[in-house]
């Protein structure tokens, strides 16, 4: 028969219990904060790991660039604090990265793989596209190739993805290079509205598949 007493240990065992759930559950997701910040891709003059809050400065400097973000699909961006909004809700998606420069660690742009359904494009779940931009000072440099080729690998080997697609807008040659540079090649051109810019713009969609991807590495070593 349940006392007062009986019932008093009984809530001091729920709330203990409660207490240690929650601690665990804290660790558990301090642990997954700890992992996913300290994840990181790397090249030889890059380093790509998640988007941080406090890269909001660099985010605005080059996403403020009327040069950059209409040509992608997205809006420039009106202040840090606006930078620091999309680093929380749209650059902190799965596998989206800084393009970090080793020479001087700042994040100069940003490159994502959305897998499956993440994707803008109707897509498979074992296939995935990728999308990147790069601030103004360093393109032509070779730098977003040297990042796409890595996040190639990436989706291939670490994800065992089976295909990868990219797309530019018309008009966007320097991204079109970026992806035959990368071994893409053409499928379709879609014509779509872009709401977030509100434009209608015409879409080239590219895409290798593993099989691909795995000739284009033998042809590369051999050639070395």
């Amino acid at each position: 028969m349940w006392n007062k007493w009986s019932v008093l240990k009984a809530h001091t065992r729920v709330k203990i219990c409660k207490k240690a759930l929650a601690k665990k559950k804290e660790s558990a997701i301090i642990k997954g904060i700890i992992e996913k910040r300290d994840f990181m891709l790397e090249t030889k003059r890059l380093i790509l790991r998640p988007w941080q809050v406090e890269d909001a400065q660099s985010c605005y400097k080059y996403a403020k660039n009327p040069n950059i973000g209409p040509k992608a699909g997205w809006p420039v961006h009106e202040s840090v604090e606006n930078s620091r909004e999309i680093i929380r809700t749209v650059l902190s998606a799965p596998n989206t990265f800084a393009v970090v420069l080793k020479e001087t660690m700042e994040p100069i742009g940003s490159i994502g793989l959305m897998i499956g359904k993440q994707s803008n494009l109707s897509i498979a779940e074992n296939e995935g596209e990728i999308g990147y931009w790069i601030g103004e000072p360093y393109w032509g440099q070779g730098l977003i190739p040297e990042a796409t080729k890595e996040l190639m690998r990436y989706g291939f080997v670490d994800c065992q993805l089976k295909k990868l697609w990219c797309g530019y807008f018309d008009g966007n040659d320097k991204s079109r290079r970026v992806q035959e540079k990368c071994g893409f090649h053409y499928l379709r051109s879609d014509v779509k509205e872009w709401p977030l810019i509100h434009q209608t713009l015409t879409e080239h969609v590219l895409f290798i598949t593993k099989e691909e991807w795995e000739q284009n590495k033998q042809e590369e070593a051999t050639r070395k």
